[in-house]
């Protein structure tokens, strides 16, 4: 089963396609999305990975966590569960 990883300080010019050659040098990626704020539509600046075989992640891992692309020094490690914020809930507001 494939598992994500986490791919932040991504340069704005860095596109999905980019992403998934960069990670294919170590496996093959089941998915690749680069998030957009909603309105704007422009990079946040971190994605995910999908890798086919989840063996792939510790090694992508190790081999692009600190590592340069497009002038940005990637932060990259295993994705965690979206966790809710507090206070997202609707109709919880202050009176």
């Amino acid at each position: 089963m494939a598992k994500e990883i986490y791919v932040g300080n991504l340069s704005v010019q860095v596109t999905e396609d980019d992403l998934k050659k960069h990670f294919e040098e170590v496996g093959l990626c089941a998915s690749v999305k680069i998030i957009t704020d909603k309105f704007t539509g422009k990079s946040k600046g971190f994605g995910f990975v999908e890798m086919e075989n989840e063996s792939d992640i510790p090694a992508a891992i190790e081999k692009f966590n600190g590592t340069e692309m497009s002038g940005r020094t990637l932060t990259v490690n295993e994705a965690k569960p979206r966790q809710e914020r507090p206070g997202s809930g609707r109709g919880r507001g202050r009176f």
